[in-house]
């Protein structure tokens, strides 16, 4: 088991992977800290925001596997694909899911006030607009070189 660990630890893809994550989570937090004049843990944890923390971190590994491995290997195309899906998933499905949620909390709010329903909130800001994307998509992309 420790073995794993130690190969885990030595996978430098995987590491600046989670460090673009993490960075891109961070400067979610930094913004939501100057915007709102506060800290909430789960701007950290959540998702949505500027920038795209899945777009940041699909990136990072598509561009780090492309320039480990060579950008017409069959690992750079399986991470580039499995990039494009994320940021689609991130900015398209997600984010159309949100603005049902948005929708169908005030539908709740206008039946709970008349007295006919006891649910909770859905979670509105799932997705990302097409710049978070974008952003996340460009920071991935400028950690995977800088670690390099």
């Amino acid at each position: 088991m420790k073995e794993i660990f130690i190969q885990i630890l030595k996978n430098k893809i995987f590491i600046t992977t989670l460090f673009a994550w993490v960075v891109a989570q961070s400067i979610k937090v930094s913004l939501g800290v100057i915007q709102k004049k506060r800290f909430d843990f789960r701007w950290f944890v959540g998702t949505g925001g500027m920038p795209s923390s899945h777009a940041a971190g699909a990136s990072c590994l598509a561009t780090s596997v492309g320039l480990k491995y060579g950008f017409d290997s069959v690992y750079f195309a399986l991470a580039a694909v499995f990039a494009i899906v994320v940021m689609f998933d991130a900015q398209g499905v997600r984010r159309a899911t949100g603005k049902q949620a948005s929708i169908l909390n005030k539908m709740m709010e206008d039946i709970y006030f008349k007295g006919r329903i006891q649910e909770g909130y859905l979670r509105e800001l799932i997705g990302h607009t097409p710049v978070e994307v974008i952003m996340g998509f460009l920071l991935g992309i400028v950690i995977a070189f800088l670690a390099q």
